[in-house]
């Protein structure tokens, strides 16, 4: 079973990094091997957001179609849909699913995230897999090319 992590990115840094995206998976992976580091915690605490735990699993719940079967345990949440399993585990920061294969998710998890927030960023924590849930944002004026979230080579 493959693990993917979600995170909420503020809307600033995903207009800047939507085409960037390489940059912000790299970013976050140095974060969560290296969460010792002062200046990347601090970092990654500032371009995400908190997941509002209970009423974002009160959304999913209500998002999914009637032939779906769930089941939550604290923090926990398993959604079924015929040979399809997923689970999410929620954290502050970061929610964290389980699925053979990543159009399960697609399928079960994807849509009532996209309806919730359009800014989620997701990586594969087994895998070189990693992108938007939500389809191309429209860049603004003031996504100009240039920031950099870290340079370390």
């Amino acid at each position: 079973m493959n693990h993917y992590s979600i995170y909420w990115i503020r809307e600033e840094f995903a207009h800047f990094f939507y085409y960037r995206s390489e940059i912000l998976c790299r970013f976050i992976k140095s974060y969560e091997q290296n969460q010792g580091r002062e200046d990347l915690v601090s970092q990654f605490q500032y371009i995400t957001h908190d997941f509002p735990q209970t009423s974002l699993i009160a959304h999913i719940i209500g998002s999914l179609p009637s032939r779906t079967n769930m089941k939550q345990e604290d923090g926990l949440l398993k959604v079924y849909e015929g040979e399809r399993y997923i689970s999410l585990h929620m954290e502050r920061k970061r929610i964290n699913f389980r699925s053979d294969i990543i159009h399960d998710a697609e399928e079960l998890l994807f849509p009532a995230l996209r309806s919730f927030q359009p800014y989620l960023f997701v990586v594969g924590n087994n895998t070189e897999d990693f992108g938007w849930i939500s389809p191309v944002i429209q860049l603004t004026e003031k996504d100009k090319p240039g920031q950099v979230l870290y340079s370390c080579l």
